[in-house]
């Protein structure tokens, strides 16, 4: 028979054991993550060992081993840790702001304004590289944020989650008619959009991911100090207030923190789909739903999800590769399926 004198003791032990549970997630999603880097130098076309990957690391040679390693699979590696992050850190901020389960990168047209200033980098100012035209991707990113944002904050009831979707499902249509009209009436614009839009790790070199890195680590910076308030915003916001939080600082952070994450990893990599939507969910099903560990373990498996796809997709057809954006699409659609009907049964 419980007691009160018991009840705390009780208490201690259930936190305790759900903290120690989380720290053993937390570890295993970085070892799953360590071995899919390894993976990622080792596996392709041709095939590495371990002690030849290893070598080509710290002691190359400059042989076939240490060219593949170095110049073709460690750029694409480095790429997909910082955009896999991005993408699985943004998408836990979109669905806390909206408060909807279903949300991801591109539900602020934040998405399609990294498109938008692509085609426009290439359409109207000529810029034939991809190194060229991630700065104009960040760029249309950010515009496009600060003008959901800034419309939602206009409305009579402020940023609500339904009014920030509702402007950002407007300005994805807006923008994607923009992207559409420039494609139609320029041709090498649109054979230079197609291999950024289907997204990917491939073509990329070490200076994409040296570029986007600045925007990715602020972005982290600010996730982690609106975690505590993201948690109050999920009770409501008359209980967040309650709780001694600013809603509309926490919101602002954490969207200017989901623009940059999702602005920077879209503009490197091309609109890759699902890894903003799956990941958050498989976080939350290990850890909870605290926002600290949602978005450290998300974090995590992010990166290893989207290098797994990228692994794939260089093994199911050699010497030729699918993209990783097409093989996160084929996993994620199922998901997608799979939670909508989960929110079905829920709310029937």
């Amino acid at each position: 028979m419980t007691t009160l004198a018991t009840r705390p003791t009780l208490a201690r032990n259930r936190s305790g054991t759900r903290t120690g549970r989380r720290v053993a997630v937390t570890v295993g999603a970085a070892l799953v993550l360590l071995v899919t880097v390894l993976a990622s130098f080792a596996l392709g076309s041709r095939q590495l060992g371990v002690d030849q990957v290893w070598h080509a690391l710290v002691a190359p040679d400059g042989g076939d081993a240490s060219t593949i390693v170095r110049e073709l699979r460690m750029p694409r590696t480095a790429l997909g840790l910082a955009v896999g992050l991005a993408l699985a850190v943004a998408g836990v901020l979109f669905q806390a702001l909206t408060r909807n389960p279903l949300a991801e990168p591109r539900i602020l047209g934040i998405s399609a304004g990294a498109s938008f200033g692509v085609v426009l980098a290439i359409s109207v100012f000529g810029v034939g590289t991809l190194a060229g035209y991630v700065w104009f991707g960040i760029a249309g990113a950010l515009i496009a944020g600060l003008l959901v944002f800034a419309i939602a904050t206009s409305a009579r009831e402020g940023a609500s989650p339904v009014t920030l979707a509702l402007v950002g499902a407007a300005l994805d249509a807006s923008l994607a008619s923009g992207v559409y009209a420039l494609l139609s009436i320029d041709a090498r614009t649109f054979e230079e959009y197609r291999f950024w839009v289907v997204g990917g790790l491939a073509g990329r070199d070490l200076s994409v991911a040296a570029q986007v890195l600045p925007f990715v680590l602020v972005g982290l910076v600010l996730a982690a100090l609106v975690a505590r308030g993201l948690d109050a915003l999920a009770l409501g916001d008359d209980v967040a207030r309650g709780l001694g939080h600013r809603i509309g600082l926490v919101r602002l952070g954490g969207g200017l923190a989901a623009v940059l994450l999702t602005g920077a990893a879209v503009a490197a990599a091309g609109p890759v789909a699902f890894v903003g939507l799956a990941v958050p969910h498989l976080a939350r099903a290990l850890v909870g739903a605290d926002h600290r560990w949602t978005l450290a373990v998300s974090a995590l498996l992010g990166p290893a999800l989207l290098l797994g796809a990228d692994i794939v997709g260089r093994l199911v057809a050699p010497p030729g590769e699918i993209p990783a954006g097409i093989v996160t699409a084929l996993i994620g659609a199922p998901l997608l399926a799979v939670l909508v009907r989960r929110a079905r049964v829920v709310t029937a």
